[in-house]
């Protein structure tokens, strides 16, 4: 049945692919979306409470609850597959979202086919909405110093601000990656971070003098063991950013305080943390790096996904070739 079938690809997700929480329960969230309209094209008038009950990614329903499933996997073909994705249409997601909820569902129907739940795939042939590429946003040097500046570094706070935007331009990180950072990851000797990427995937990845400088001295600081100016002393010994609670920052967190520096700075309110990475990125390849070594330095999986800084790098020349050119005014 459907719900058996999904709580025994979760825990395989949990358990042998060591995936995070977050993506498993992507993952439970794209399994009962389908979960719904299943029942709802089957038992369009059953009552709810004799429906199984959700897929829940972090805990499983008793037996009984589960003998409700009346699904039959065996039963779930193309065609209702490609109606499932068109009432995602008709109910306005967005194309992301139809892809990876056809994605996850890919994903589900090839484990239910290897495990012997189902004797063939009903996902095969079946395409998503095409997506338009878009490019990553980047921002001009001067731009990165204008944000840089508005961290107030005469405080402890506005200091760790200051070095997260340091790092973030030095080295490229993902905000995950940033706010996953320990003490013994850093190597001050070296110039170098050991950083936990995406799959946690290990990679080396080199810093700047500059921003090594904004580490060892938000590290050292004089208030980081004391409460004062409204934050508390450092209660998390292994993390290097902390919050005014002294524990670990979170990512949320740094995409709020980001919000706020925008404000402050008159930049564009769609720019993010993940701006600074695409900008460095181009950086690098308008002054000669080879595409292997961001790709290495940016931890992606493919070259083919740090292929697509030549268009940013492109778009950044033509803008000031335009500008520059005395035949172009």
């Amino acid at each position: 049945m459907y719900s058996q079938a999904a709580y025994s690809f979760l825990k395989q997700l949990r358990a042998v692919k060591n995936s995070s929480e977050h993506t498993i329960r992507n993952y439970a969230i794209d399994l009962n979306a389908l979960k719904t309209f299943l029942e709802l094209h089957w038992f369009p008038n059953a009552p709810s409470n004799t429906l199984s009950p959700k897929i829940y990614y972090n805990k499983e329903p008793a037996a009984e609850e589960l003998a409700r499933d009346t699904i039959n996997l065996s039963q779930v073909d193309r065609k209702l597959l490609r109606q499932f994705a068109a009432s995602l249409a008709e109910n306005g997601a967005e194309k992301r979202t139809i892809l990876r909820r056809l994605s996850s569902l890919r994903t589900f129907f090839n484990y239910c086919l290897r495990e012997g739940f189902i004797p063939s795939n009903p996902m095969e042939q079946i395409e998503g909405p095409k997506l338009g590429k878009s490019l990553p946003k980047a921002i001009s040097y001067d731009q990165v110093c204008r944000l840089f500046d508005m961290p107030d570094t005469n405080t402890f706070m506005g200091y760790r601000d200051r070095t997260i935007m340091e790092l973030f331009y030095s080295s490229g990180l993902r905000v995950s990656e940033l706010a996953g950072l320990n003490r013994s990851d850093f190597d001050p000797s070296q110039l170098t971070l050991k950083i936990r990427g995406k799959g946690k995937k290990e990679r080396i990845v080199p810093v700047t003098k500059n921003g090594c400088d904004w580490i060892q001295a938000y590290l050292t600081h004089s208030e980081r063991h004391r409460e004062v100016d409204g934050h508390l002393a450092e209660k998390d010994h292994e993390a290097v950013f902390l919050n005014r609670f002294g524990s670990r920052l979170t990512t949320r967190s740094i995409d709020r305080l980001f919000v706020r520096y925008l404000k402050a700075s008159s930049l564009a309110a769609d720019i993010t943390p993940h701006t600074i990475r695409h900008t460095i990125a181009t950086h690098w390849l308008e002054n000669g790096m080879d595409l292997k070594t961001i790709q290495l330095l940016l931890g992606h999986n493919s070259l083919a996904t740090t292929t697509i800084y030549t268009h940013v790098s492109h778009k950044l020349k033509q803008k000031v070739f335009e500008k520059s050119h005395p035949r172009s005014h």
